[in-house]
């Protein structure tokens, strides 16, 4: 029986699978049929308290089976679910609360408590159900009305008389996943049934994932990378195991003690990781890595430890959800590629006069295909700006395909494959020149005397900008003049950083990737 709708990672893997493990968290698992179960159980109690197909469900928690269960079971009872990062403060969320009209909220006493609940703030709330609170009520304790909040285990013992009133279509909105929101308000980017499965089929693909795999969820669940490693070890009938990073060592030790076998990271989590001491008898097989440039002296570090783990390189955006990957056999011959397509997705590089790109000439990456969502939620100004026609389609009418736009800059080699540049709005404009930073930084890395990099543009009177270039680094060798001098020895003049600035460490979005615009917001003066 083919996998179509999101909930069905689940019911139909559960009938191929019953006694796998499915989830793993802590000291405690889930086999797939005791997760399905679960989730039919919580879509019943979904039903009674009144969703409706295609309403909204919050999901404001860290990764626990109460997470996981949440998203399946608005699903199969065809909601939509929306993950919201339990890092967010209560600001951010009320925005997303509102912006999203979400009519049940699934939370934890300490995160309740801090968004301090009125019908005011949040006038599209109808249940607010907390997983972590046993009495039958906890309307005492935050002054919310009785029909509003209820407990979890209330919540869960709901009439299981009634049936599941799913009417959902591949078509359907699944889940609403805002992005990080560091240049302004965070947008929601709608995802159906049929992105999901698709994406997850993608990557299991590439990466040979198979039931016996153990892929841990480290990522944020609202971030589409981190989703994705729940959704692939799911179809494939693997094992997901939770995990919210707090140190470096617990990473490693849950990684060893659960036996897993895959890892996703973004650059910053990788430099903590590596610059930590791994055990021999690990048994990660790949790790794979998004959101920017992985550091060469960081990926050696980590073949020295692990001289067994495949490293596979990725780029892709919220809104297609991948475009690229690089294969490990690749990663040697060309370390600063982004790679290839990934199954499903097709690219063309755009210049700005409109046409095509040849080999080795920069332009706007368009993705087209399966993968591309379907737009911002009640955003259709954003909407329009981002998802136009697609350009394989602009010489014909009528243009029926969609694509996305993305904004950043690649190039593609004689071979076909991809490399970053930038984004338009991230190029340095000094001396006359269009300087991508992340050419900078690359050089920067290449030194092996920092852990990271970031090059911004600051204005000056003569140069147009001059350039910043601000790193962390733990390396004993370190020293700016050492790494200034370095950058006059491998980038010509207009390239070289006008000034270099350590710092102990670099600002991150809630997904983990550095914030490129707080930094430059700080240094603009």
């Amino acid at each position: 029986m083919p996998i179509t709708l999101f909930h069905e990672l689940v019911t139909v893997t559960a009938l191929k699978y019953p006694n796998s493990l499915a989830i793993i968290h802590k000291n405690q698992q889930w086999s797939y049929a005791e997760l399905n179960l679960l989730i039919k159980k919580q879509a019943q109690a979904f039903n009674k308290i009144g969703l409706n197909s295609q309403e909204r469900v919050g999901i404001y928690l860290p990764k626990q089976i109460e997470t996981v269960s949440s998203f399946l079971a608005t699903s199969l009872a065809d909601g939509i679910f929306v993950p919201i990062n339990p890092i967010l403060k209560a600001k951010q969320v009320e925005h997303i609360l509102n912006d999203c009209q979400i009519k049940i909220l699934i939370t934890s006493t300490n995160r309740l408590h801090a968004l301090q609940y009125n019908s005011l703030k949040y006038k599209y709330l109808e249940h607010i159900i907390v997983t972590d609170y046993q009495h039958d009520t906890i309307t005492h304790d935050y002054n919310i009305p009785n029909n509003i909040i209820i407990s979890w285990q209330k919540f869960m013992n709901i009439s299981m008389s009634s049936l599941i009133n799913s009417q959902s279509h591949y078509s359907n909105i699944a889940t609403i996943l805002y992005t990080s929101g560091s240049t302004g308000k965070p947008k929601g980017v709608i995802l159906s049934h049929n992105n999901i499965i698709t994406g997850a089929k993608s990557v299991a693909e590439y990466l040979k994932i198979t039931p016996h795999d153990r892929l841990l969820a480290l990522l944020p669940f609202s971030f589409d990378y981190g989703l994705n490693q729940l959704t692939s070890a799911l179809i494939q009938g693997a094992s997901c195991v939770l995990h919210d990073y707090l140190l470096a060592s617990d990473t490693i030790k849950t990684i060893t003690m659960q036996r897993v076998t895959g890892l996703a990271v973004v650059p910053s989590l990788l430099i903590q990781l590596t610059n930590s001491t791994w055990p021999t008898n690990t048994q990660l097989r790949y790790l794979t890595n998004s959101g920017g440039q992985l550091p060469l002296a960081n990926i050696k570090l980590l073949q020295k430890q692990l001289p067994a783990i495949n490293i596979y390189a990725m780029y892709g955006l919220t809104e297609a959800f991948r475009s690229t990957y690089l294969e490990p056999a690749e990663f040697k011959h060309r370390p600063t590629s982004i790679g290839k397509a990934i199954p499903n997705a097709t690219l063309t590089v755009i210049n700005s006069n409109g046409l095509r790109c040849k080999a080795n000439e920069i332009g706007e990456l368009v993705h087209s295909g399966p993968l591309v969502s379907l737009g911002y939620w009640n955003n259709p100004e954003e909407t329009e700006k981002r998802y136009k026609p697609s350009p394989l389609q602009l010489n014909e009418q009528p243009c029926k395909e969609i694509a996305v736009w993305s904004g950043d800059k690649v190039y593609f080699d004689d071979e076909g494959y991809f490399y970053f540049v930038g984004r338009d709005d991230d190029m340095i404009k000094t001396s006359g020149y269009r300087v991508s930073p992340t050419d900078i930084e690359t050089e920067a890395h290449n030194s092996e005397l920092i852990n990271e990099a970031v090059a911004i543009g600051i204005p000056h009177e003569t140069l147009g900008q001059c350039i910043y270039l601000i790193v962390t680094s733990s390396s004993n060798d370190f020293t700016i003049p050492k790494l200034l001098q370095y950058c006059k020895q491998t980038l010509p003049n207009f390239m070289i950083p006008t000034q270099i600035i350590l710092l102990d460490t670099l600002p991150k979005n809630p997904n983990g990737k550095i914030n490129r615009l707080a930094l430059s917001q700080q240094f603009q003066s």
